[in-house]
C-alpha cells in the first residue's frame, strides 16, 4: 500500500507539535483524520480544553482533513488520576503521564482507531518508531533535551506497529521553525506545562484538593523535631521546598527530605542529597508491570536504565527476571524513587527496549 490508501488518525492537542505533525503527515501522503480527545478535568482548576479543542479544530480546517472530538474521560480518569492518587495514598511517587500513553494516547485511542479503520495513529511525541518487515523499534528523539521515550516504556509491538511520530527526527527548534514559515496557526502558541492533557495544574494542589493532607513534623536522621510540613504524601526523596525549619543555626546548610513515614505522617531530612547519602543508595533496583518493545529479557543482558525523566543513564546488568518482577544490577549504587518508572535502553542508547515501575 502507498501512503495516500493509508489513513491516520492524529491526535491533536490544539498545540505546535500535532500540528506540524500534521503538516508532515499530509506531505507524506497520508490520509489524515484529526482527532482530539477530551478528558476528565479538575473543579476549581483553570482549563484551556475549549480553547485547545478550538486551535486544532482551526489547523485541521488549515488543512482541510476531517475532524473528531473522542470522548475518554471515564478512561482517563480511571486510568491516570485515579491510578494517581492512589499510588500517593500508598507513598509511592507515581508518574501519570505514563499511564496517560498506556491508558489513553495508546490504549482507548488506539482502539478507538482501528475500529473506525485507521492504519496508523500519530502523536506530537519527541521519539521516532522505525518500522520494518517483521518488526518495529522505537528510537529516542533527535532533541536529546525534548526526548519523551522515558514515557513510553509500556509500548509494546502490537501497539509500535501502529504508531508513527512525525516530529521525531526534528528539534523542538525546527518544529517552531517549520509552523512560522508556513504559517500554521498555532505556530506562535506556547508549550503546555503539568500533568498531561490537563495542562497547567500543580500535582501537589490537585493532591491537596483530593486528598486533604494534614500538617505533620520534619525530622532529623536523629529524629528530633526541627519543623513542619503540609503532609507526608505530597512529597518525595530529594525536594528541598514545601517544609518548614522551625530549629535553625547559623551553621544550617539546605536541607533535602531523604525519607517519609506515611503512617505517621512525617519526613525525614538531612543536608545530604539522596545522591550523595550512602544509605539511600541501590545496588539493586527491582521493577514490576515490566514489559518489553521487542523481546523479553534475559539474565545478564547489559542496558542503559533512566530512572527519572532527564536523569542519567546507568549502565545496568538483568540479574533477574520473572513475570512479576525484573531486577537490575546498577554499575554505581543510585538513589531511586519507588512508584516512579524506569525506562531501559539499548547500550548505545538509542532505542527504548522496555522499563517498569521501581519496587
Amino acid at each position: 500500500m502507498t501512503n495516500s490508501q493509508k489513513t491516520v488518525f492524529l491526535g491533536m492537542s490544539g498545540g505546535v507539535d500535532s500540528s506540524v505533525s500534521l503538516l508532515l503527515l499530509k506531505k507524506a501522503g497520508y490520509n489524515v483524520v484529526g482527532v482530539f480527545i477530551k478528558v476528565w478535568q479538575p473543579e476549581g482548576f483553570p482549563c484551556t480544553s475549549k480553547e485547545d479543542r478550538l486551535d486544532a479544530m482551526r489547523v485541521a480546517a488549515q488543512f482541510n482533513i476531517p475532524f473528531l472530538t473522542l470522548d475518554l474521560e471515564k478512561e482517563y480518569k480511571k486510568g491516570v488520576i485515579d491510578y494517581m492518587f492512589s499510588e500517593y495514598k500508598k507513598g509511592n511517587t507515581p508518574n501519570p503521564d505514563v499511564m496517560c500513553n498506556r491508558e489513553v494516547k495508546f490504549g482507548a485511542f488506539l482502539n478507538f482507531a482501528r475500529t473506525h479503520g485507521a492504519d496508523f495513529v500519530a502523536t506530537g511525541h519527541y521519539a521516532q518508531v522505525l518500522h520494518s518487515e517483521h518488526e518495529s523499534k522505537v528510537l529516542t528523539s533527535k532533541d536529546i533535551e525534548k526526548d519523551q521515550t522515558y514515557f513510553l516504556w509500556t509500548l509494546e509491538q502490537k501497539q509500535i506497529q501502529s504508531i508513527l511520530f512525525p516530529i521525531g527526527h526534528l528539534k523542538k527548534s525546527e518544529v517552531r521553525e517549520i509552523a512560522r514559515k508556513t504559517n500554521i496557526y498555532t505556530a506562535p502558541k506556547k508549550d503546555s506545562q503539568g500533568l498531561c492533557f490537563v495542562g497547567n495544574v500543580s500535582f501537589k494542589d490537585l493532591l491537596k484538593q483530593e486528598l486533604k493532607p494534614l500538617p505533620g513534623d520534619v525530622l532529623n536522621e536523629k529524629g528530633d523535631v526541627i519543623g513542619v510540613h503540609n503532609g507526608a504524601i505530597l512529597y518525595t526523596k530529594g525536594e528541598r521546598h514545601g517544609f518548614t525549619i522551625t530549629k535553625k543555626s547559623p551553621h544550617d546548610e539546605k536541607l533535602f527530605i531523604v525519607d517519609r513515614d506515611i503512617q505517621k505522617n512525617t519526613v525525614t531530612v538531612s543536608q545530604d542529597t539522596p545522591e550523595n547519602s550512602s544509605r539511600l543508595l541501590d545496588e539493586y533496583v527491582t521493577l514490576t508491570d515490566h514489559s518489553f518493545t521487542r523481546e523479553a529479557f534475559s539474565v545478564g543482558k547489559n542496558v542503559l536504565a533512566r530512572f527519572r525523566y532527564r536523569a542519567e543513564l546507568f549502565p545496568c546488568t538483568v540479574s533477574s527476571v520473572n513475570a512479576e518482577t525484573l531486577t537490575l544490577k546498577v554499575s554505581t549504587p543510585v538513589s531511586v524513587t519507588k512508584g516512579q518508572s524506569a525506562a531501559l535502553y539499548d547500550t548505545a542508547s538509542t532505542e527504548l527496549l522496555g522499563g517498569g515501575i521501581i519496587m
